[in-house]
């Protein structure tokens, strides 16, 4: 396995953060990662540059995990289906520069008034169509759903019915430890009962309160994730860490290196 880390640490600081992409691979280069997962907000100068991207990742001994996009629609404004597919086009044609790198969705979110099998249906038709289109370029497409606000992938029913309404051999799935149990789901099982689906995994913690934690110091069995991402079928030997607690936003670069300390107690 091979340890990543992801650029929202960063991002949620907002216009707080005023250093760019380069900073960030130094920090996470420096903190003793392998790998990053960067966001379409912090790509900044590189964004359409794949190239010069790759140069700078090699300069620091990193690989690119995953490129992770969202979309002001939150993939569930059927009138915006064209234009987030444009967008899917662009990432994909990025991540195909990096060989095994995949291009992570953001979860889908609601964005205006409607019934709720609408923005399922609207969601599934995006996922399903960008699916298409990354196996049509040969880079692996995956879904993420978050517990943030107005998320429509919260729950074990949500992530049931999405899971039902995608084709997995299209779009896949990445796990993200703090936002499963920030909805309220027995971690361990919603893992297991969607095993096939997982390509690589998010480490993050949250405490009994459902408020983030520094990893480690919450409810999340890591331990346990991790063997059960090793079974997964398709799972590319990825584990990345996203930090998003109070002790990250103080200081998101020793949140990081702690984070990574904690990982090498499980041998990675």
């Amino acid at each position: 396995m091979k340890l990543g880390c992801q650029t929202y640490t960063w991002e949620m600081l907002g216009e707080a953060y005023r250093e760019g992409p380069d900073h960030l691979l130094e920090s996470i280069a420096a903190a003793g990662y392998a790998g990053i997962e960067i966001t379409d907000r912090m790509i900044g100068h590189y964004a359409g540059r794949p190239d010069a991207f790759a140069s700078a990742l090699a300069r620091h001994g990193l690989a690119l995990v995953a490129y992770a996009v969202g979309s002001d629609s939150g993939f569930t404004e059927p009138a915006m289906l064209a234009a987030d597919l444009a967008a899917a086009d662009k990432a994909i044609a990025f991540a195909a520069a990096f060989p095994g790198a995949l291009v992570s969705f953001g979860s889908a979110t609601i964005m205006s008034a409607g019934a709720a099998e609408d923005k399922f249906a609207a969601a599934a038709a995006f996922y399903n169509a960008a699916g298409r289109r990354g196996v049509a370029a040969g880079v692996d497409v995956a879904l993420h759903p978050s517990s943030h606000h107005n998320t429509l992938l919260a729950s074990r029913e949500d992530y049931d019915r999405i899971f039902a309404m995608t084709d997995p051999a299209l779009i896949g799935w990445v796990p993200d430890t703090g936002h499963i149990l920030r909805g309220h789901q027995d971690m361990l099982d919603t893992l297991r009962s969607h095993q096939h689906r997982i390509r690589y995994v998010h480490l993050k913690d949250v405490d009994s309160a459902g408020t983030w934690a520094m990893l480690g110091d919450g409810m999340c069995d890591i331990g346990a994730v991790i063997d059960l991402a090793a079974a997964a079928p398709r799972f590319n030997g990825w584990v990345v860490v996203e930090e998003e607690s109070d002790q990250a936003a103080a200081d998101p670069q020793s949140a990081v290196r702690l984070n990574r300390d904690v990982m090498r107690r499980y041998g990675l």
